[in-house]
């Protein structure tokens, strides 16, 4: 019993030391000030990392539901075109009625 306990003990005192390790490495870079011509590259290497990121989180749709949606754009898009021609041809010809 107390060599399992023994044996318990010894893998929590390594994982102890490296999470101190890794974290003393991390407040050392924590610690380094970027200079200031660096700066503007480090915001722009931030943004494309945090992009990318952002990027892998997406649920991307299936090429079924690819052409669904874009026939669902298309159809929507031919219906306020139609939509919109026939109210400027009927506020046309309501206008030259009024007009002449």
């Amino acid at each position: 019993m107390a060599k399992a306990a023994a044996k318990a003990e010894k893998p929590a005192k390594t994982t102890k030391a490296k999470a101190s390790t890794k974290t003393s490495a991390k407040t050392v870079k924590a610690d380094k000030k970027p200079s200031a011509w660096t700066k503007p590259f480090r915001a722009i290497g931030g943004y494309f990392k945090g992009a990318w990121v952002e990027l892998r989180q997406v649920r991307w749709p299936n090429r079924r539901a690819t052409w669904s949606l874009t026939l669902a754009v298309i159809l929507f898009s031919l219906f306020f075109a139609a939509l919109i021609l026939g109210l400027d041809a009927l506020f046309s010809y309501i206008f030259k009625e009024i007009l002449l």
